[in-house]
């Protein structure tokens, strides 16, 4: 995997700040109106590399180098997206930073910005089209088509269609868009028949995500969770998924003689990733569970913290999220389950020969 390493930056106080820049000093962004200020910290971190973001639609360049799409802590920022669910499992807004509580490796960490905003993603539509799904298909399109109709009018969408063979539903000429006629095309432009490469599909939504110009990345997958043609593996896809900043969403449906059905493979892409699995019933359920999405994809908090770590080691570092609230009863909070910190540069002696 490619390693990318970036400056440390501080939050300054700047009137006039460069696209290019690549670090800065002791000051707060300069922002109009329209902007939070974590909007744009999450712009400047973004210049440097990728990393757990959750923001304002940026236009600047990113940087795409390296074969993987790699979630980082730059700068010592760590910015997560957090959906707060009541006890009846109903969305919870109007809370403040005090309501929240993140840990990391079981440490309280101080949250520096907070906000809740609707602000627009990049989404992946990954379908299953092997031959199983070939009666649900009608259900499945309508129910896509719903979930870009309920999501930000903004957002940027793609599709990625599978069975053994992975394509993209959009026109070469066309990486996103936001019409409907598009996106329908895109839906129906192969017929289910054939196996399942459904860690292979991912990987391609996962890669593809990275040319989105929105910071926030989002899959919605649909499918049995088998596979039996990827060149992929299961684990490679899932070190790629906790790498990659993305939120993925699972819909498992399900033949009762269908010996490739793996409901766990769905429930540990969205339990790692902070995305929840769905298991429908019937295929006639898949809409409004889509709408639900929609509505959790535009109802998120986003936390940003500087961790307090004594010693910046190399690895994967848990963190968890909780809230809190007079009058609010017991919350949930669904966030992504950790990051992985950059690795550090390693010694050399006079020679440039490491130990």
């Amino acid at each position: 995997m490619t390693e990318m390493t970036a400056p440390e930056i501080r939050l300054t106080r700047v009137t006039n700040v460069s696209s290019q820049s690549h670090c800065c000093t002791d000051v707060y962004f300069a922002f109009g109106h329209k902007y939070s200020v974590l909007s744009l910290i999450a712009f400047a971190v973004l210049i440097v590399q990728p990393l757990l973001t959750c923001s304002q639609q940026f236009n600047s360049e990113q940087n795409n180098s390296g074969s993987d799409f790699t979630l980082r802590v730059n700068a010592n920022l760590v910015i997560l997206s957090a959906t707060v669910l009541d006890r009846h499992n109903a969305l919870v807004s109007g809370l403040v930073k005090e309501d929240f509580q993140v840990y990391e490796e079981h440490i309280l960490q101080q949250i520096k910005d907070f906000s809740h905003e609707d602000v627009p993603v990049t989404a992946g539509l990954v379908i299953d089209n092997s031959g199983s799904m070939g009666s649900k298909r009608t259900d499945v399109i309508a129910a896509a088509l719903l979930f870009a109709r309920s999501s930000n009018p903004q957002d940027q969408m793609f599709v990625v269609n599978f069975n053994e063979q992975v394509s993209f539903g959009l026109p070469p000429n066309i990486q996103f868009t936001d019409q409907r006629d598009q996106l329908q095309f895109a839906l129906s432009a192969i017929r289910p028949i054939g196996e399942t490469a459904l860690y292979d599909a991912i990987a391609t939504a996962l890669d593809h995500l990275k040319q989105g110009k929105c910071d926030k990345k989002v899959l919605i997958l649909v499918s049995d969770g088998g596979d039996n043609a990827s060149k992929d593996s299961l684990f490679q896809v899932i070190e790629m998924a906790k790498n990659s900043g993305a939120i993925i969403y699972t819909i498992g449906i399900f033949d009762e003689q269908d010996s490739d059905q793996n409901p766990g493979v769905l429930k540990q892409f969205a339990k790692e990733t902070g995305g929840e699995a769905f298991f429908p019933k019937s295929s006639k359920e898949i809409a409004s569970i889509c709408e639900g999405i929609a509505r959790d994809i535009r109802n998120q908090y986003t936390l940003a913290y500087v961790p307090a770590i004594s010693k910046q080691d190399d690895g994967y570092r848990e963190v968890e999220v909780r809230a809190s609230a007079p009058g609010r009863g017991r919350l949930s909070v669904r966030t992504r389950t950790g990051y992985f910190l950059p690795l550090a540069p390693r010694a050399t002696d006079s020679k440039g020969n490491r130990p």
